[in-house]
């Protein structure tokens, strides 16, 4: 995102806090004045960016299984992804044209496909891709292929905790209204900043995962986003596991090591403060594209 020095200037920092999981960098996190997310600062650049990925603890980009708490990961995952399912099933159209980004190795789209889905994928991680890739008869492209679509071609757009990697928001966003059939659904899940999970690990809470998020959301900085480009938040959804994994990561990086029945009972706390404030630790946003 495009700013003048003037307005970066006017940002207050929310939190200092480091990248615990790869580079051990430090970082800010800034309140934008606009939209009222928090910007990671300094942000690094296009170029360095793919650096801070290089992890083999970065699980979403492979299907490894070495511990417990990566098993588990599998486990909640399948059962999330019936959920995600579930989500864009209730849109589901005669033509059923399905854009996955950011799709990691390809278990959603995977089971969309097998779900009467036409199913394509964005992944810019080449291992993860070329997983994906074998699930989805080759239905993967790196992003280049993101400007390659006709406009007006899908009836969903999914991304599933990746608009806080991508660098222009506001240019994603409005190329994904573009690819947007009228009236076809734009699904964005995002960790929310305002949890109590959030609140409480402050800055080892591990959904912040700088510089990797660029971005921080709440709903009001979601619904600001997606209005300036005509579309509109239709409903909101809790991502229940989200609190219990973020948690346990959390604990790990407090305390150097995973304390299971802290975190476990920091993510059950959190999701039962949500069910009055709403504010779970991540959200699904299903937003509608005008006419």
């Amino acid at each position: 995102m495009e700013e003048s020095a003037a307005n970066k200037t006017k940002q207050n920092t929310f939190l200092k806090l480091k990248d615990y999981a790869v580079s051990g960098e430090d970082f800010e996190l800034k309140v934008n004045p606009q939209y009222g997310f928090l910007e990671t600062i300094p942000q690094p650049s296009v170029e360095a960016l793919p650096n801070y990925y290089k992890s083999e603890d970065y699980i979403s980009h492979t299907n490894s299984k070495r511990n417990l708490f990566e098993k588990a990961y599998h486990i909640v995952r399948r059962i999330s992804l019936k959920k995600k399912l579930n989500v864009i099933n209730s849109f589901s159209k005669d033509t059923n044209n399905l854009l996955d980004i950011g799709c990691g190795t390809g278990n959603f789209l995977q089971m969309a496909q097998n779900n009467n889905w036409t199913v394509f994928g964005i992944e810019p991680n080449e291992q993860a891709r070329n997983i994906a890739n074998k699930k989805t008869n080759n239905a993967v492209f790196n992003i280049e292929q993101l400007l390659q679509f006709h406009e007006h071609t899908f009836d969903v757009i999914t991304l599933w905790h990746v608009l806080e990697h991508l660098p222009n928001l506001e240019n994603h966003i409005k190329q994904f209204k573009k690819l947007l059939k009228p009236n076809g659904v734009l699904i964005i899940a995002v960790p929310n900043y305002t949890s109590f999970d959030a609140s409480y690990y402050k800055h080892f809470w591990a959904a912040y995962d700088v510089p990797r998020h660029l971005w921080h959301f709440n709903k009001t900085a979601i619904s600001k986003l997606v209005s300036k480009q005509s579309m509109e938040v239709i409903k909101i959804k809790p991502m229940l596991f989200d609190a219990f994994y973020v948690s346990l990561l959390s604990e790990k990086y407090k305390n150097g090591k995973m304390n299971f029945i802290k975190g476990f009972c920091i993510g059950l706390l959190s999701n039962l403060k949500a069910i009055n404030t709403k504010a779970y630790s991540s959200l699904i946003y299903v937003i509608k594209n005008s006419k």
